[in-house]
């Protein structure tokens, strides 16, 4: 059997009192930044990029904020934005190709030769150069790197100017027999 039960009409037209776990809006922020910014670390892999997602997450969310009903359910809608956002710019940052049948040749930089080959000449010759007694190196180096003529070097070192250039002759003859080098300038 049913018992019937009466209420007054001002209990009934009254909604139930819920007590909302944030307030505010900042106190939501505050509360939950760190976890949300983990989650858009995770989205986009660089932590900038993280920030500025989560900021626009969280200014979607701001918007909205009188609309949502369940406050319980914030977790999931700022992550349904972050997860939104960053879809959207995945798309405008869409790259043109296209297929073709003979890949394009690059334009020659004019004036110079590909830096990539210069700088491994460059680590081959010092590698050449350390390979050297320190005498001859020595004299290389103030010769050619330092810019010395062969009486300037010589004061340096304190020899005699046959002798730096019977040196240099010799280190010159050995950086053109280097197997190393002549592997790079081919």
């Amino acid at each position: 059997m049913t018992t019937l039960v009466c209420t007054s009409a001002s209990d009934a037209a009254a909604p139930p009192t819920q007590t909302l776990p944030y307030p505010s809006f900042s106190s939501y922020m505050r509360a939950r930044h760190p976890v949300l910014l983990r989650t858009a670390r995770s989205l986009t892999g660089n932590p900038s990029d993280a920030e500025d997602l989560l900021q626009t997450a969280l200014a979607k969310t701001y918007v909205a904020w009188e609309r949502i009903e369940d406050h319980r359910a914030l977790d999931g809608y700022v992550r349904r934005a972050l997860l939104n956002t960053r879809t959207s710019q995945w798309r405008k940052r869409r790259v043109d190709e296209f297929a073709c049948d003979e890949l394009p040749e690059p334009e020659p930089v004019p004036g110079g030769d590909d830096p990539a080959e210069l700088q491994a000449l460059r680590d081959a010759m010092w590698r050449a150069i350390m390979r050297l007694p320190a005498r001859q190196r020595a004299m290389v180096v103030l010769r050619y790197y330092e810019d010395l003529s062969e009486v300037q070097t010589a004061e340096v070192l304190g020899v005699s100017v046959g002798t730096v250039k019977s040196a240099v002759s010799r280190a010159l003859g050995k950086l053109r027999d280097d197997a190393e080098l002549g592997l790079v300038r081919k």
